[in-house]
């Protein structure tokens, strides 16, 4: 069976590890889930936000230990982690607030004598999560499913078991017991989906296509987060030292590791060598080291193994016509430290042009207009977000209808917002998290009609 195993990025040292277990816990465990669900589902949405707050409570009392171990798992800087577990907090204290008028039924005017719509649990929804985000990825799913009513079963990332359990014990902690975990083993998967009522995804394009077809075989509701590559537009009229300045941090804060950082540089003549010059300072100012040392600005990756598939891409965009500006190199020594990478002149023979990239590297991109921009950012499988920078915003809007992705961000890098939906379209996946819109996907949105 597949193990549940934290491995240190800054030593390489396996430090925990768990078994992996067999579809045979699952029918226990959604008997218990199904029991609590119906008990949560007939509180009134203001109770069930009580719950919540107190759990908000909790998470931030504990915000110090959590993120010690999700550096310690993920090798994210301890800062990194803190703005995690901070942007939780907010997370839950926003759907307290807003989910009970928003889950209020609606009246609708049909000439009937009573019609309109109420929002009801779907059941239990099961969470497949990735490694990255531990505990927003977790609670950015489970809140709004929460607040609507449904019971969360969460299958965790193989490599983030101790910070998963951490998240668990604190849920218990604030009384709640419509949240579980699932230890099961990958083959274990189909069995959950079929016992639980919808399915949330977060992780690779590739994982989410086997995961959507194992839920049609079921007919269960999905929702999916999967891979990006952000297109980061430079026009001739930007500041380019703002835009330099804010593709760095997008392209190298987490390791670059973040579907929703900036991937692709894409940049038009007039600005092109002056973007370059800045962007690549910010590259090399940065410090890889020890996640805990507060010196350090750029953290290890995760796992060898995605540190290779990086450095494969490296080398393939280098052998395929890629200028190769900083880093590149393969470190010696303990951990799975890799530099910041900047690679000029990428090209449609580079798999770095085709793929997404998890790790800290930059492709610069270089368009004749920005009608050519436009048609780069959209020469991608992928649709998750992109920015335009420039000082005509009105015209920035108006190209912004032209890209194809979840998300355009004018004049700065794409984030998660609370307040806004996010999600994307292609292969970035279908469905939204966050805003009233996130909290609606697994609800049965249901008619009432009276004669």
């Amino acid at each position: 069976m597949t193990a549940f195993t934290s491995c240190n990025p800054a030593t390489g040292e396996v430090v925990f590890t768990r078994p992996a277990l067999g579809s045979d816990v699952l029918p226990p465990q959604l008997h218990a889930l199904r029991h609590a669900q119906h008990h949560w589902s007939h509180l009134d949405t203001a109770a069930r936000a009580g719950h919540l707050l107190i759990l908000a409570d909790h998470l931030a009392r504990h915000r110090q230990a959590l993120a010690a171990l999700v550096s310690l798992e993920v090798g994210k800087l301890h800062g990194e982690c803190l703005a995690e577990i901070d942007k939780s907090v907010q997370l839950i204290r926003y759907y307290a607030e807003l989910a009970p008028t928003l889950l209020a039924a609606k009246q609708i005017d049909t000439g009937a004598s009573r019609s309109g719509v109420a929002f009801e649990p779907l059941g239990i929804v099961l969470a497949i999560m990735p490694w990255n985000y531990p505990v927003w990825q977790v609670l950015r799913f489970a809140i709004p499913a929460l607040m609507a009513g449904n019971a969360c079963l969460v299958k965790p990332a193989p490599s983030v078991p101790q910070c998963s359990a951490l998240l668990l014990d604190i849920v218990r902690e604030a009384g709640i017991s419509v949240l579980d975990i699932a230890w099961i083993e990958h083959d274990a998967v189909d069995d959950a989906i079929r016992g639980c009522d919808a399915v949330a995804f977060t992780g690779s394009t590739g994982t989410g296509r086997q995961i959507a077809a194992m839920a049609g075989r079921h007919l269960k509701k999905t929702v999916l987060e999967l891979g990006g590559s952000n297109p980061f537009i430079v026009l001739a009229d930007a500041d380019v030292e703002a835009a330099a300045f804010e593709a760095a941090h997008s392209r190298f804060r987490d390791a670059g590791q973040s579907c929703n950082a900036a991937k692709r540089m894409i940049v038009v003549p007039e600005i092109a060598d002056a973007f370059t010059e800045r962007f690549l300072q910010h590259a090399q100012a940065l410090c890889p080291g020890h996640p805990a040392d507060p010196a350090t600005t750029l953290a290890p990756l995760t796992r060898a193994d995605l540190r290779e598939a990086l450095h494969g891409q490296v080398l393939d965009a280098v052998e395929h016509g890629a200028q190769l500006l900083c880093g590149g190199v393969m470190p010696h020594g303990a951990g799975f430290y890799y530099p910041a990478t900047v690679l000029d002149r990428v090209n449609s023979n580079c798999r770095l042009y085709h793929e997404e990239v998890f790790g800290p590297v930059a492709g610069i991109l270089h368009a004749r207009d920005a009608l050519d921009a436009i048609r780069l950012a959209n020469d991608t499988p992928f649709g998750l977000g992109a920015s335009i920078f420039s000082a005509d915003t009105e015209r920035a809007w108006q190209l912004g209808r032209e890209i194809e992705a979840g998300a355009v961000f004018i004049n700065r890098y794409t984030s998660s917002d609370l307040r806004l939906p996010f999600g994307g379209v292609k292969a970035s996946g279908y469905g939204r998290e966050l805003s009233e819109f996130g909290l609606y996907e697994f609800v049965n949105v249901k008619t009432y009609w009276q004669k």
